[in-house]
């Protein structure tokens, strides 16, 4: 409770000094400090929204999408869609998006409730940098997000020469496993709960009907991919 009233009441300075973390960590120079704090705020400690992210991060997932699509575009002038589509889809998973957040240092950014146990394990700091993606979008237009989002975002974090050879589809790559060792495969719907504005699906691999992976998204196909790659990454595949 106590570090939540401390974002409450702002002391005298505060707006400096969050100005200079959001360059310091995020290379960002505004004077809209208001616009960040709400793209930084999770629900958990803004219930509104206009107050907290949720909004923004609806935003910033399509222009941080539509960004990464001309990226790929302009990279791969003979690629056809379906190439364009996969790398895209490893490029902007939850996961990844997670990954390259928390990296970057958006954990000691970001406002959320850090006793909440039932954020452990989420994806809110993948989720944050997308609305960080559209907060600077509101802030400074699409071609300074554009230069924003490629220079600290795609080319630092998103290692792209390696993407290409990560098999997206982990779910057909596991069904390949248990076909060629004779197991039973399925994967089973165990939770379906509301996240914000979204609903949260939780999946689960079982072998032989026994559990041994479980997987979390926005959708049954992302969540069933989490789980696979989960999955895959116990049993050494």
């Amino acid at each position: 409770m106590i570090q939540l009233l401390s974002f409450f009441t702002r002391k005298p300075g505060y707006e400096t000094k969050f100005a200079l973390q959001l360059k310091e960590v995020l290379a960002i120079e505004t004077s809209n400090t208001q616009l960040y704090r709400t793209a930084l705020s999770h629900r958990s400690v803004k219930e509104t929204a206009d107050e907290n992210n949720e909004r923004l991060e609806y935003l910033g997932d399509a222009i941080l999408s539509a960004i990464v699509a001309d990226y790929l575009f302009k990279r791969y002038p003979y690629k056809g869609e379906g190439y364009l589509t996969e790398m895209r889809s490893k490029m902007v998973n939850r996961q990844q998006l997670n990954e390259i957040a928390l990296r970057m240092g958006l954990r000691k950014l970001t406002f959320y409730n850090k006793f909440d146990n039932a954020l452990k394990g989420s994806h809110i700091f993948g989720n944050t940098l997308e609305a960080l993606v559209g907060a600077v979008y509101l802030d400074k237009g699409y071609r300074k997000t554009q230069h924003w989002v490629l220079n600290q975002v795609v080319l630092p974090h998103m290692f792209v020469d390696d993407l290409e050879s990560v098999d997206i589809n982990l779910k057909n790559k596991l069904i390949g496993w248990a076909s060629k060792t004779g197991k039973t495969l399925s994967f089973e719907l165990v939770d379906e709960k509301r996240e914000g504005n979204r609903r949260l699906f939780q999946m689960d691999v079982l072998i032989d009907g026994e559990t041994i992976a479980s997987g979390k998204g926005y959708n049954k196909k992302d969540a069933s991919q989490q789980a696979a790659q989960a999955a895959l990454l116990k049993l050494g595949i």
